[in-house]
């Protein structure tokens, strides 16, 4: 059963998440933008651009009513991106696959705070989707699940620091399979698609003279 994780199960989910990746964002860009008759009134690369850093950032007003969730997301989500690509097993891990000049692994200490953070991030973003009235409604399986396998991921990851304990090795990289064999079909895909659509609608706001 390890052999069949570490090896076969790994390079076949491995190969559905970048297939079904390409797949679901070839099929988003044939979908074209309508033709504009308008005579554009600003630069849309520049528009693009802008709107992607803009709406990296909340607007005061949300930000304020919205603090909670505002930085639980952040807390997530550059806890994870320091997990995934700073620490030590991981740095390794790419070292091996992607040979190259390689980076510094943060220390271990630095992986503590990291881990609680994106821990801490992505519990409270579950808890607000599941008290808060509207987040309840508007959320669907689909939602609980991508939050489940990725507390799983990381849970995993954090028994797998054990290393002498091949088990929990292979225990990591099976949920790390589940993860990703999820990932091009459910909302996850936001990680890629949410980078597009805020810099398509900066793009068409620009075109119009209108800062968005």
């Amino acid at each position: 059963m390890t052999s069949f994780i570490l090896g076969p199960l790994w390079t076949f989910s491995l190969l559905v998440f970048c297939l079904g990746v390409a797949w679901r964002i070839v099929a988003i860009l044939a979908l074209g933008f309508p033709r504009d008759p308008a005579s554009p009134r600003g630069s849309g690369l520049a528009g693009g651009l802008a709107g992607l850093l803009r709406r990296s950032w909340p607007r005061n007003g949300v930000g304020r009513k919205n603090l909670l969730p505002v930085i639980a997301g952040y807390a997530f989500h550059l806890g994870l991106f320091a997990l995934l690509f700073f620490a030590a097993p991981h740095v390794r891990f790419l070292d091996h696959y992607l040979p190259g000049p390689g980076w510094t692994p943060m220390p271990r200490w630095g992986f503590v705070i990291a881990a609680e953070l994106a821990f801490a991030g992505l519990i409270l973003l579950w808890l607000r989707r599941v008290m808060h009235p509207v987040t309840r409604l508007l959320s669907s399986l689909d939602d609980h699940l991508a939050a489940g396998l990725t507390f799983l991921a990381m849970f995993t990851g954090c028994l797998a620091l054990y290393e002498s304990f091949t088990g929990l090795r292979v225990l990591h990289v099976f949920a790390v399979e589940l993860l990703l064999l999820y990932f091009p079909f459910s909302h996850l895909m936001h990680a890629f698609t949410l980078f597009m659509g805020r810099a398509a609608t900066g793009a068409r706001a620009a075109r119009h003279g209108v800062g968005a």
